[in-house]
């Protein structure tokens, strides 16, 4: 297998966008980050379930800031990396010349994997994981999603009855977000590969070669990420029938700062929301205290304040899980750029992988069953199902001439050009799940109880 190499793996290639612009003090890199948190896109995240949807108090977590603490835990991940990928590699910090156009330092590392951490949500629907499921299951259950379903191929079909946040997320940043241009967001190679957790299709979910357990890319887009796997010399799964590719290896930094801050983080939530006690966050967090920090008692124990102690234990947990995921890195660096699959993950491998799984035992018998999550995840099952059913349900019918007063009535709601008539069912029905998928959890809810006649709108 044709091994993937760091220079192309850190692309600076915009595609879409014909000529490089002045840096104006920024990198190419810098670029990116900027452009995806001054997104409409990134915003609506504040409004996001992370893990207790819809809380009104102000410490817990939303999605935009968990992205935002994802991120930073990213940019050490990539930093440190880059710092031993560079000493392994000294030619990529070389000076910038006639034989070498482009040198790397190790912030160029830290920026790719943060920028892609900062976005890796941007494609979550209302109420988190329950909302996906929804979508999936009004697709698969429903006699009107089943309908559809009927009307479309095998791998359009896929992408409603597998829908994924992930894949979502990539056609923000490629398309949604700037629809009218080519690429959409047109944000590096490099930061689109490291973004890309899952770089197959659809059809990866019902193949008998499976690699990877959940998709990145719609049909839609699948030729468009093959325009970004290309300067970044991505390994493709030539073997298999449909669309994949072997991961970028900065993708595994991305995902592990996920993991390293959601774990981290929900417990911290959790014990806010009184779900675990001091005792069990103690307990769970000290096996991750890097070994040379061993002053962390004395300063552990004169703390007044059972908060302060949890948010001191926290920062020094994640310093180890970053050290620990590092060392794992690099340890499998090799076969990473050869394209092998480290499946589950840095953190299912790393030396620390132990307690880190017993963390995510505790969270989610203790933290994730809190009855206000139970409760609101099922509602909002009810509320997916509604919006699904009336604008699905109203362009289905459009599309098949049997629309009713009704549906040309909801149709008014969709955004301009959403269910215009050249277009395949398709691609219709992708417009519906934009639109349901990128509103809030409270827009969700406004449009559940207006459509429902719960509430109607005031002029």
């Amino acid at each position: 297998m044709t091994s993937m190499e760091w220079p192309r793996l850190l692309s600076t290639t915009r595609p879409g966008q014909s000529s490089q612009r002045p840096k104006e003090g920024r990198t190419d890199f810098n670029t990116d980050h900027d452009r995806i948190i001054f997104s409409s896109a990134f915003r609506r995240l504040q409004d996001k379930t992370q893990v207790f949807p819809l809380a009104e108090t102000d410490y817990v977590r939303t999605r935009l800031t968990h992205s935002l603490e994802a991120s930073n835990i990213g940019r050490t991940l990539g930093n440190l990396a880059g710092r031993r990928i560079i000493a392994a590699h000294p030619e990529l910090a070389g000076e910038c010349g006639e034989d070498n156009p482009l040198s790397f330092s190790e912030d160029d590392f830290g920026a790719i994997v943060a920028t892609a951490a900062l976005a890796h949500d941007i494609g979550n629907p209302p109420f988190g994981h329950s909302g996906e499921d929804a979508i999936r299951q009004w697709f698969a259950s429903t006699p009107e999603g089943q309908e559809v379903i009927g009307a479309l191929t095998e791998n359009e079909a896929a992408d409603f009855l597998h829908f994924e946040g992930n894949a979502q997320g990539f056609r923000i940043l490629s398309r949604l977000q700037y629809p009218d241009r080519a690429f959409g967001m047109r944000l590096t190679c490099a930061t689109q590969g490291a973004f890309m957790k899952y770089p197959c299709e659809a059809a990866c979910m019902t193949g008998a070669e499976r690699i990877y357990k959940k998709f990145g890319l719609f049909a839609a887009e699948r030729d468009m990420f093959a325009h970004i796997a290309g300067p970044l010399g991505l390994v493709p799964h030539a073997h298999l029938p449909f669309a994949s590719w072997a991961r970028h290896p900065l993708a595994y930094l991305v995902e592990a700062a996920d993991d390293i801050s959601y774990s981290i983080a929900d417990l911290e939530d959790g014990f806010r929301r009184k779900r675990v006690s001091y005792d069990d966050v103690y307990n769970l967090l000290t096996p991750f205290i890097w070994a040379e920090n061993s002053w962390w008692k004395e300063h552990l124990d004169p703390m007044r304040h059972l908060t302060e102690k949890v948010e001191f234990l926290r920062a020094l947990a994640i310093g180890g899980l970053v050290h620990s995921a590092v060392d794992c890195f690099m340890q499998h660096e090799a076969a990473l750029l050869a394209g092998t699959h480290l499946d589950k993950g840095l953190t299912r491998h790393m030396a620390l992988a132990a307690p880190f799984a017993t963390l995510g035992t505790v969270n989610f018998d203790k933290v994730y069953q809190d009855p206000q999550v139970v409760e609101i995840e099922a509602a909002g099952f009810e509320v997916m199902d509604t919006l699904l059913s009336s604008f699905g349900g109203a362009v289905f019918r459009q599309h098949t001439g049997k629309a009713t007063a009704r549906d040309r009535t909801l149709l008014k709601l969709l955004p301009e050009s959403r269910h215009a008539a050249e277009e395949s069912l398709y691609e219709k029905m992708l417009e519906v799940t934009d639109f349901v998928s990128g509103m809030t959890d409270t827009s969700a809810v406004t449009m559940y109880k207006k459509l429902s006649g719960v509430t109607l709108a005031k002029g």
